[in-house]
């Protein structure tokens, strides 16, 4: 009997070596819609530093959709430990709620926004309709698709980036401006319901003639569907795209990962998160790694939310809450 139990005993202990190894800890981690393949490249990496530098096995969980659809999500329950998001506002959302640090922006380098990019033109192969500038998507017969502006970061960023092309032309005005943007919108057969969406919607469905979206989405793109099916165009000037990340107060001290989740932020700073967020067509804050990538970041004009709209805190209830610039628009039409 005693041999049998330790033939028993061995069987046992070599299909626990066999298993996957159980995690120490577990961050959820609440994303925009085209992130995925950014931070399923990511997830990896950190998972082997923190082992390496803890011992820690941690298990990494994601979600993604419309940035905004997300907050709310995080809002009403979602117990994300940390949020990684394409804009200052949905972050603000969430501090407004009590569940993300006032000073969010101040706990990390860079106001918290490891990464930039900007917002471009995908246009099919051959560029047919000619869209070189913002004047451009306003014609008539030009359709572009792009996310929905008060639902999605995507959209918004795509929206103000018109209006502060149309503000900078000569004698430009918020009264040219909202002319200028109305008139773009117009061209618009429907609002997706995302940036992932969006992409589905002109390269699988073959609507529109141009697709508004960041920078970074034409490489994912060309992944997709190969680099034959497009092109991208570039405007004279565009806005400066920033992705805000934010450790969840309340979700971390709950559940006890709050150094878990601060170094999983930490380390998009890091050589290794720069070069992933390079290599992911994301423009990295780190200007050694700018600079090695430099060939595939093509040199562009841009503004900030903050330059041009006095910051997010402005710019949002100016055009996208209820009655703002947005409903104006929609309710002359």
């Amino acid at each position: 009997m005693p041999r049998l139990i330790s033939k028993l005993a061995a069987a046992l202990f070599a299909t626990a070596l066999s298993l996957p190894a159980l995690a120490d800890a577990s961050l959820l981690n609440v994303s925009y819609d085209v992130a995925r393949d950014f931070y399923k490249d990511y997830n990896p990496l950190f998972q082997k530093h923190w082992k390496a530098t803890t011992g820690e096995n941690l298990e990494l969980k994601q979600s993604h959709a419309g940035s905004s659809k997300q907050v709310r999500a995080v809002a009403d329950g979602l117990e994300a430990d940390v949020v990684t998001m394409n804009q200052a506002s949905d972050v603000d959302f969430l501090a407004d709620k009590g569940l993300v640090a006032k000073d969010y922006a101040k706990k990390f380098p860079t106001n918290a926004s490891p990464y930039t990019s900007t917002m471009v033109f995908i246009v099919r192969k051959g560029n047919p309709k000619a869209l070189k500038d913002w004047n451009d998507l306003a014609k008539p017969g030009v359709q572009v698709i792009l996310p929905h502006p008060k639902n999605t970061g995507n959209g918004r960023y795509s929206y103000l980036a018109a209006w502060g092309y149309a503000l900078k032309q000569p004698g430009g005005n918020d009264k040219t401006a909202q002319e200028f943007v109305g008139k773009l919108l117009k061209n618009a057969p429907l609002f997706a319901a995302g940036g992932r969406d969006a992409t589905t919607t002109f390269m699988q469905r073959k609507i529109g003639d141009v697709l508004v979206s960041f920078e970074s989405e034409a490489e994912l793109i060309a992944k997709e569907f190969g680099r034959g099916e497009f092109e991208v165009v570039y405007p004279s000037l565009s806005i400066l795209t920033e992705f805000p990340v934010a450790i969840v107060e309340k979700v971390v001290d709950k559940k006890g990962t709050r150094k878990q989740a601060q170094a999983y932020l930490d380390y998009l700073w890091s050589k290794e998160g720069q070069e992933n967020a390079a290599q992911n067509y994301l423009r990295p804050r780190d200007a050694e790694v700018l600079k090695k990538y430099a060939g595939q970041f093509p040199a562009i004009k841009t503004f900030t939310v903050d330059d041009v709209f006095g910051g997010w805190a402005k710019a949002f209830p100016a055009h996208f809450k209820d009655g703002g610039s947005f409903d104006q628009i929609y309710s002359s039409k």
